[in-house]
């Protein structure tokens, strides 16, 4: 109840302030924000990380004007919670975005999950109201399906996207097909009024998503409003698609089409910025929600370039992202950062651009980025990794921790799911969850970045290496107060559907250690 009171308070606050007009603290317009999310794209998927097709030149010359983050992590290795942590500044432990189904298992939201962002939780759009800011998402939430946790109810003005991912089609009978919104209109669903061809990969997604974002950024500057765009676009995710310009122009097939056209996108966007003159009054931040799907490469999933494993893991695969930095005029042009960056310091970052201080109410994990990419000024801080409800990892500096191995279960890797294809690393790459939290794993990112050589326990690294990581964690854990747990595994009793053999298991799954792995969804 207190928590719920003090997001009371903050959004009285923000009426008032967006009552009265405030902006930026000098009083000048603050400077637009745009947040381009990309779905399940690898760190190296961009030519400027060295993937050899050169296939992104909009995406390369977007970091040759700005600065680019080879140290820049998701918050999560899934989609879902990843993206909470995005919009909340917040590990999402702290939020709710994670299952209690099973230690260290990751959690989606399909339509079978009930949960969503809790509404005591401060998302950045609803912070922005109180500088001005009119604010949109494009794409995909993923915070929820249900009402009470539509965009439009947690501070965003406009939406076109859906609350899921492209996933289906589906039969409309057993399990309908995933909606489509225009603010609080369902306008369609995938695979009907949005089709998307499954066989040729054909969809014209993109194109809509783009042009959404071309007339938000038209209306506001003709307006004279600073705006946020998050444009969070799903092209790269399997079942991966691109309009029928791009297919078949790529030399990775048709994942590297849907890169290709996404890449074109965003040379249109920042065209838009330079030719309507805002560009100089313009934050544009260019990263994605996890590592690759190598669950489905070679042909529908990215690069993770030297990386271990991929999506679902807390491997570096999984969750170090690509990411660019872009203000012309503002941010000095190529540059490369080598700070230790996070999905969450957008949160921080945003707030700081327009001039808002973070709530003091909670446990705020973001940093903000500016001192780094204005003036290189390095901030030392961690980076914690979870799976679940359970602390996988945590990278200090250069060396990375891991108190938790696991990529999948032995049953689903017999069954071909694979989230480390040709990457077997032993006593690494486990299929059983294997507990290092009295000595864990080490490993020094500089000179191992595919994290093969675990240091030596009996090393004198390795032991101040520990000396310095494990009050770190201590502290961490001590402070920690998990929010309630959002993406347990619900059952047919509260949406209709559940796995044969786990109609009866009760309404929503709580800690498990008796739940049958065929009964979590999907594997």
């Amino acid at each position: 109840m207190a928590s719920v009171a003090a997001a009371t308070t903050w959004r009285l606050v923000l009426l008032l302030l967006s009552i009265a007009g405030l902006g930026a603290a000098d009083g000048r317009r603050p400077p637009n924000i745009l947040l381009l999310l990309m779905d399940d794209m690898g760190w190296g998927d961009l030519g400027v990380n060295g993937e050899p097709s050169r296939e992104t030149p909009n995406l390369d010359r977007m970091a040759a004007e700005g600065t680019l983050f080879p140290n820049f992590y998701s918050a999560n290795p899934l989609c879902s919670p990843s993206r909470a942590a995005l919009l909340t500044g917040r590990l999402p432990i702290r939020s709710g975005f994670y299952t209690t189904n099973g230690r260290a298992r990751n959690a989606y939201t399909p339509q079978e999950i009930v949960g969503g962002i809790p509404d005591d939780e401060l998302l950045l759009p609803e912070l922005l109201k109180g500088a001005g800011y009119v604010s949109k998402i494009v794409g995909k939430w993923h915070l929820g399906h249900r009402p009470q946790f539509h965009p439009l109810k947690h501070g965003f003005d406009e939406w076109f996207g859906s609350p899921n991912c492209h996933f289906g089609p589906y039969d409309n009978r057993a399990r309908p097909n995933i909606p489509v919104y225009r603010d609080w209109e369902m306008v369609g669903r995938y695979y009907e009024e949005f089709p998307i061809d499954v066989k040729t990969g054909e969809a014209n997604l993109t194109q809509l998503y783009l042009q959404e974002a071309l007339d938000f950024i038209k209306r506001q500057q003709a307006a004279q409003r600073p705006f946020f765009l998050y444009w969070a676009i799903d092209a790269t995710h399997a079942p991966v698609y691109a309009s029928r310009p791009f297919l078949g122009t790529s030399q990775r097939g048709r994942y590297g089409d849907a890169v290709r056209e996404i890449d074109d996108s965003v040379g249109k966007i920042l065209g838009l910025l330079q030719n309507l003159r805002i560009a100089e009054n313009t934050f544009v931040f260019f990263t994605s929600d996890n590592g690759a799907a190598l669950v489905s490469a070679p042909k529908q999933g990215g690069s993770n370039g030297p990386f271990l494993c991929g999506k679902q893991t807390t491997f570096e695969g999984g969750v170090r992202e690509p990411a660019i930095a872009w203000w012309p005029g503002r941010i000095p042009a190529g540059q490369v950062s080598h700070q230790l960056g996070s999905l969450m310091d957008l949160f921080t970052t945003g707030l700081s651009l327009a001039g808002l201080a973070p709530p003091s109410d909670r446990a705020i994990d973001g940093l903000d980025l500016l001192p780094a990419v204005l003036r290189g000024r390095l901030t030392d801080r961690p980076i914690f990794y979870y799976r679940g409800d359970t602390l996988m990892a945590v990278t200090l500096g250069q060396y990375k921790a891991h108190f938790w191995t696991w990529t999948n279960s032995w049953e689903e890797f017999r069954q071909g799911v694979d989230f480390c294809p040709g990457q077997n690393v032993s006593g690494v790459t486990t299929h059983t969850q294997e507990e290092h939290t009295k000595l864990p794993l080490i490993f020094h990112l500089g000179r191992d970045p595919g994290e093969r050589y675990p240091l030596s326990f009996a090393s004198t690294e390795y032991l101040d290496a520990l000396r310095g990581i494990t009050p770190v964690v201590q502290q961490h854990q001590k402070a920690l107060v998990p929010g309630q747990p959002q993406l347990n595994v619900c059952n047919q009793a509260v949406m209709n559907w559940a796995p044969p053999g786990c109609e009866k298991l009760g309404k929503c799954l709580t800690p498990p250690e008796s739940i049958p792995e065929k009964c979590f969804w999907p594997h």
